[in-house]
């Protein structure tokens, strides 16, 4: 499945069960690990686990094994590894303390680590 595919799959899923303050990040020039991160806020530990298992049924349903999910069991933050794109639900103290949105924003990218260690 392409990312902008699968892009619109995971952001519907996450809209079918009404998540709060979905917002993309494009990282693909910070790391290699992932192109795309789509952080969502849920209201309750429930709600963040319903997110997040909706996600991986969509993905399963339109052909996308997720390589991982992480965060099940207290459901405050869970993270649904999709390859290319990593989903993540939170509550949102949690979304707050943990500021993913700056934290990408701020981290320089792998060609720029690699020139300050002196690296090709």
């Amino acid at each position: 499945m392409q990312n902008d595919s699968l892009k619109t799959l995971v952001v519907e899923a996450l809209d079918d069960l009404k998540a709060k303050d979905v917002t993309q990040l494009d990282v693909s020039r910070l790391t290699s690990v992932t192109d795309l991160m789509i952080v969502a806020s849920g209201t309750s530990t429930r709600h963040v686990a319903a997110l997040a298992d909706h996600v991986v049924q969509q993905a399963k349903a339109n052909g996308v094994q997720p390589l991982g999910v992480e965060g099940q069991a207290g459901s405050d933050w869970v993270l649904v590894d999709l390859g290319d794109l990593v989903v993540h639900v939170m509550l949102p103290e949690t979304r707050q303390l943990y500021d993913l949105e700056r934290l990408w924003a701020d981290l320089p990218s792998d060609s720029e680590r690699q020139q300050e260690h002196g690296e090709a």
